[in-house]
């Protein structure tokens, strides 16, 4: 049997931007073993349709046993485990192919929303317990990070090959040279690897404590 595979994806510089610490911190994974998985990590243009199109080949070509696509949020202070996706596309900006949707959605006909299949609150406390700060975040946002986000949940819930597949999406913070609020890169990585290691281990979800989410 093929070892089984955990895909990471980040994307591109985008917004003028000269990195992505999405991108820097799934890259710094790929190759690694966890529990008996490997990393297979990819990088996503900031582009809608684009993204999703190289997602689905992504999907494709390793049907992984755990999906986790990851975003830059500038402005939190913690890796951020988005709770749902919401399908629509509602740019605040233009993204990287100068395209600017406004209230358009990812998936025409699909459901209004998908709720992440990883047990995040379990990663809540498990990051929590290591020292690594973390929140349960109940919005993506309406940019590329959602539209991708609802993409890899509506290709979970509808593909027959990946109906065993776990999924969903992970926001970090800046890194200290792109300002403040920030996070320093080793402990993003630290903390993304330990929470794919919970997303495997974990059977349900827990409860999560007051003050937690936002």
């Amino acid at each position: 049997m093929p070892q089984p595979k955990i895909l990471l994806t980040g994307f591109d510089a985008f917004g003028g931007a000269s990195l992505n610490p999405s991108w820097l911190v799934v890259k710094a994974l790929h190759g690694r073993q966890i529990a008996g998985h490997r990393v297979v990590s990819a990088q996503l243009p900031t582009v809608f349709d684009e993204s999703l199109h190289r997602l689905q080949a992504l999907l494709k070509q390793h049907q992984p046993a755990l999906v986790v696509c990851v975003g830059q949020a500038g402005g939190r202070r913690a890796i951020s485990l988005e709770r749902v996706a919401i399908n629509v596309n509602d740019a605040p900006l233009a993204d990287n192919s100068g395209s600017q949707p406004v209230d358009l959605p990812v998936v025409p006909g699909a459901p209004a929303a998908y709720f992440t299949s990883l047990p995040i609150k379990t990663m809540f406390t498990a990051l929590q317990r290591a020292g690594v700060a973390a929140e349960v975040s109940q919005t993506a946002g309406t940019f590329v990070c959602n539209h991708v986000f609802f993409g890899l949940m509506h290709a979970l819930a509808t593909q027959p090959l990946l109906r065993h597949a776990r999924g969903g999406f992970v926001h970090v913070p800046y890194l200290p040279e792109q300002g403040a609020p920030s996070m320093a890169q080793d402990e993003m990585v630290s903390g993304l690897r330990l929470a794919l290691r919970t997303a495997l281990f974990a059977d349900g979800d827990e409860a999560l404590g007051a003050g937690a989410a936002h």
